[in-house]
């Protein structure tokens, strides 16, 4: 597999000749450029590096820690940690920046540099890009022996991201406590089974663990998609529970089970926790946030509660940015990814966890038949790939003229809007393939859609060369 290089950072499998995978000479170069970049801004002395369990994690911390060290930079380790706990930490250590080693839903072979500004926030576009340009340069300058950075462990960060969420106004331990939850959880054996726990249980909820034994040895696909849940179902099925909770290896992504087994939808975990928000507190009749690849779903219940919704380009970067610009009070990813700016803008399964919890036990309701209050889409995800000849961007203008009269968004790629229903079409960063994403209230009428629009590429292809 190739190494994989873009702005929020770089990943790869481990393992493998240098040029592919993710070898220690990637891992040491990409960390001195991180680092390098760092360096160039007043005052940055520290960095906080914090992992999730799989299996090279270790090693890879070990390289990025010698490596932020020998460029003079004092090192705070979190050790086993969330991607979320690792930006809560950056501010409050007033550190210069923080490195999140985790291929988050990656299989186990994988891992990655993910790389944080001093607020806690991935870095911009152009950081990355400066991150990319120096690593290809190799512009590295070391510290001199008296000036090579400290190192100190710290391995309470869990408890005190924890504690943060616990003092949200939204967040409601005795109402929580007073239903007696019962709750399954399945953490892929990673920090989420440290975390979550430690969580459910500060809110007063039984817990059953499945999987949260963080040995880095995931029993089944991390990605917290329905086709993997299938233990936890059948878990769910045979007991008496409240509610399953899965989360990907840090910890960022939050799917969620119905008491009868089934898939509560990750597209949805954002718009249960938007509407709980957004008809709470003083947060009523605020704007929220996904991207163009998000269900309308939160569209419809934040302009029920009176906000407005905007629409992203995909990226947890460029969702933050735009979350800022409309002073949104909750956004995120339909990946399950849940943003509340009360806390970080970042992506956190544990916020996430306690606002659907405090939603949960406020409403009254079964986790089913909360589920069933929100308007029900359906979304077909396809691809068409094309000869490595073909020009993507003239093939999405071409699409885009063919359907002009309808609305259409073209800051990533095209979303076509049709009535309630939408397409939107991105060109993959690093395949010749376009991404094929359609929304409708009905599984067959989003893969009509979708074929429909596939149908007409390949029309568009037939015609002319777009070369």
């Amino acid at each position: 597999m190739t190494l994989i290089k873009s702005i929020s950072g770089i990943r790869g499998t481990i393992g493998g000749t240098t040029g592919d995978n993710l070898t220690p000479l990637d891992i040491v170069k990409f960390a001195a450029a991180y680092g390098t970049l760092l360096k160039k801004k007043e005052g940055a002395t520290k960095v906080v590096i914090g992992r999730d369990a799989r299996l090279s994690g270790e090693m890879v911390s070990a390289l990025v820690t010698a490596t932020l060290q020998g460029l003079g930079f004092d090192i705070v380790d979190l050790g086993l940690s969330t991607t979320p706990t690792v930006e809560i930490a950056v501010p409050l250590e007033k550190a210069a920046g923080g490195i999140i080693l985790t291929a988050s839903h990656n299989p186990v072979q994988w891992n990655a540099l993910k790389l944080l500004n001093e607020k806690g926030e991935f870095i911009s576009g152009e950081d990355g890009e400066e991150v990319l340009r120096i690593a290809a340069k190799e512009e590295f300058e070391f510290a001199q022996v008296t000036k090579l950075g400290k190192y100190e462990k710290k391995d309470d960060y869990i408890q005190i991201h924890i504690d943060q969420i616990l003092k949200l106004p939204l967040v409601d331990v005795a109402a929580v406590e007073s239903k007696g939850f019962k709750v399954v959880v399945d953490a892929v054996n990673s920090t989420g089974g440290i975390a979550v726990p430690m969580l459910l249980k500060a809110m007063g909820v039984k817990v059953k663990e499945l999987y949260c034994e963080p040995t880095g040895h995931f029993p089944h696909n991390p990605e917290p998609l329905p086709e993997h849940l299938t233990d936890i179902c059948r878990e769910i099925k045979k007991g008496k529970y409240d509610l399953g909770i899965v989360v990907d290896p840090d910890v960022d992504r939050l799917a969620l089970v119905c008491e009868d087994g089934t898939p509560f939808g990750e597209e949805y975990t954002l718009v249960a926790v938007a509407d709980y928000v957004l008809n709470a507190g003083e947060k009523k009749n605020g704007n929220t946030v996904s991207n163009l690849s998000s269900t309308r779903a939160l569209r419809d219940v934040t302009e029920k509660a009176g906000g407005k919704y905007g629409a992203a380009a995909v990226g947890e970067v460029n969702v933050v940015t735009m979350m800022k610009e409309q002073q949104a009070v909750i956004g995120g990813e339909g990946n399950g990814g849940v943003i509340y700016p009360d806390l970080h803008y970042g992506r956190d399964a544990l916020a996430g966890i306690a606002l659907f919890l405090t939603h949960l036990a406020k409403s009254e309701m079964t986790v089913s038949r909360l589920r069933s209050t929100y308007p029900s889409y359906v979304i077909s995800k396809n691809k068409i790939e094309l000869t490595a000849d073909i020009n993507v961007d003239k093939v999405l203008e071409a699409v885009k003229k063919k359907y002009a009269k309808q609305p259409i968004n073209t800051i990533d790629g095209v979303k076509i809007e049709f009535d309630k229903e939408w397409v939107h079409l991105r060109k993959s960063n690093t395949e010749p393939i376009i991404r094929i994403y359609a929304e409708s209230d009905m599984e067959v009428k989003a893969d009509n859609l979708a074929k429909k629009i596939i149908s007409d590429i390949k029309e568009i292809i037939s015609e002319k060369t777009l070369a």
